[in-house]
């Protein structure tokens, strides 16, 4: 009943309260760190923000079958507004009412929790909230590349998650995207006139490119696009969500 209850409040409001930050165990002992925010608005508006259900739903259902242990860190830890039910799909329906999964997304861990050398792979997840918190929290940028250079991890970040590797940098001072393939949601599926799109802190496209990227993107949309370049995989909507996992999977079992 508890989780009916906790269910039905965050339908209307987004999770608000806490418990015993977890996640559920794998049997490679292999993990992957999911990347999620923990604004409730758009910027300083009232405008309600939120993850991308799906695509923390679909990529952690891949990889936890594949033997992967996910943990959920947010910048400030604990509860993360979510959204985007897509209620008709089976998989949504099922991970909505499962307790375990939805306690990890009521009690991401904090950025201190961490410890970068026990993943083998980041994800970014998006969703509107993912433009805020994320991309410029410090000590998730360190975790994140700690992962990617000191543990030859793998980079992944689908939609609104491309936000999170604007600010990220190797050591050498260069820009992790800098003369990589990369991906994101582009500006041709952004409405810009719009009074969320007016919130957002950059263009994940210019930024991008800005950084040195070579920002690639299906002008269809919705047709499930990926890019990999080496540790860096990127997918542009949710339709990619499930595939950068698979990615993330096939790239992990070449190293």
């Amino acid at each position: 009943m508890r989780h009916l209850f906790c269910l039905a409040l965050f339908l209307l409001l987004g999770f608000t309260d806490t418990v015993a930050s977890r996640s559920i165990p794998s049997s490679s002992g292999s993990k992957i760190l999911f990347i999620v925010s923990n604004a409730h608005f758009y910027g300083d508006s009232d405008l309600n923000a939120a993850n991308h259900f799906a695509e923390i739903v679909f990529p952690y259902d891949k990889l936890v079958k594949a033997g992967y242990t996910v943990d959920f860190v947010s910048p400030k830890g604990g509860a993360i507004p979510l959204g985007y039910f897509q209620t008709s799909d089976p998989l949504i329906k099922q991970y909505l009412y499962d307790g375990d999964f939805m306690d990890l997304l009521e009690a991401t861990k904090s950025p201190s929790d961490i410890q970068a050398r026990e993943y083998k792979a980041v994800y970014y997840s998006g969703g509107g909230a993912a433009m805020f918190g994320v991309p410029e929290n410090e000590a998730i940028q360190k975790i994140v590349m700690e992962i990617y250079e000191e543990q030859q991890g793998i980079i992944a970040a689908v939609c609104h998650g491309s936000a999170g590797l604007a600010h990220l940098k190797t050591k050498d001072g260069q820009y992790l995207v800098a003369g990589k393939n990369v991906n994101g949601f582009p500006d041709r599926f952004e409405n810009m006139e719009a009074a969320y799109y007016k919130t957002f802190p950059f263009s994940i496209e210019k930024q991008l490119q800005k950084n040195g990227g070579n920002f690639q993107y299906s002008k269809e949309g919705w047709d499930g696009f990926t890019i990999t370049d080496g540790r860096l995989i990127t997918g542009q909507d949710p339709s990619a969500a499930a595939l950068v996992a698979e990615k993330i999977i096939a790239t992990l079992k070449d190293q």
